[in-house]
């Protein structure tokens, strides 16, 4: 069986699965994980200690077992997500700082959201479609194809339009035409940079790579940029009953971002993005167990000759790329 086909059959059974198994089997899949301290739990806790210098090896131990389980339970939720009533989504979501996104909106203008892979984004995308405006974002495109066509179709029955993120297939241009025509909101997890046009920014006082995209599409199409945290937080009484689950999501936008005035368009791009990481940084600093990152993306850990042939690239432009 393909990870496909096995997606597709988790998306119909957790969903009538009673939901303390669900989480019971994926807490379990964590514990597993974490045990087998495998390349990506490895690369958590090298992560991890970035953002911890001070931590001995038994607390960032401890530290990426929360990460693992945090983990786990954006799967769980997701694979939930499509059977949960729109009151119950309500009910675990807690938003602050949604007034001036709300004031875009309510004026018919797009706005941009940077993102980082924290918490649970397609639960705050599904509660966004449902209470904001509807939302178009861009997906990395999986292999297999099958898996990628079940990820679309999850994402665009939450109403979150989505646009695959193709070599040459000009994402830009159509989230630019989006952002432009519509009264959307475009969040872009860029924490990750997946293109050669990433931006060095600083990070946890290390050196970080993200993608350039949100600081870019925001300035090509005159669209605010707002930072937006995502992390978990435990639930009691009468909410906890409603959202049928001991746990919530909290939605941290910030205030608008955006580089000085006269900053030439390239410099314009670097500091914008500098700008949303800075705020976002103290919502990862704070809930380090609820950002997922299994991957590389501190300078010092990515391969010298990707990280060459990414500032020649960056410096010919290509900032529209990484969106």
């Amino acid at each position: 069986m393909n990870a496909g086909r096995a997606f597709a059959i988790a998306w119909r059974v957790f969903r009538v699965l009673p939901g303390s198994l669900g989480r019971g089997l994926f807490n379990l899949v964590a514990v597993v994980a974490w045990l087998g301290r495998g390349s990506g739990v490895r690369q958590l806790e090298a992560n991890l200690a970035r953002l911890r210098p001070d931590a001995s090896r038994g607390q960032l131990r401890r530290l990426s077992l929360a990460g693992m389980r945090s983990y786990m339970r954006y799967y769980c939720e997701a694979f939930q997500l499509p059977g949960m009533s729109g009151e119950q989504i309500d009910a675990r979501v807690r938003v602050v700082g949604l007034a001036p996104i709300r004031a875009q909106a309510e004026a018919r203008r797009s706005v941009v959201m940077a993102l980082t892979h924290s918490g649970n984004w397609d639960l705050a995308g599904a509660w966004c479609a449902r209470n904001v405006f509807p939302l178009v974002t861009v997906v990395e495109r999986l292999k297999p194809e099958e898996l990628y066509r079940e990820f679309v179709g999850f994402r665009e029955s939450l109403g979150i339009t989505v646009i695959p993120l193709d070599p040459g297939g000009g994402v830009f241009r159509r989230l630019l035409g989006e952002a432009r025509t519509g009264v959307v909101g475009v969040p872009l997890l860029a924490d990750r940079d997946l293109s050669a046009g990433g931006v060095d920014v600083a990070f946890a006082g290390h050196r970080m790579r993200v993608a350039s995209g949100p600081a870019a599409l925001s300035l090509a199409s005159g669209t605010e940029l707002h930072p937006a945290a995502l992390y978990y937080e435990r639930l009691q009484g009468p909410r906890r009953r409603a959202a049928r689950s001991p746990w919530g999501l909290v939605i941290e936008f910030g205030g608008k971002v955006a580089a000085p005035d006269g900053v030439p368009r390239g410099d314009a791009v670097a500091e914008t993005t500098q700008a949303w990481v800075s705020w976002i940084e103290r919502s990862i600093l704070s809930h380090p167990e609820d950002w997922h990152m299994l991957q590389k993306v501190f300078v010092a850990d990515l391969d010298p000759d990707r990280q060459a042939g990414a500032s020649s690239e960056a410096a010919r432009g290509l900032a529209g790329g990484a969106a």
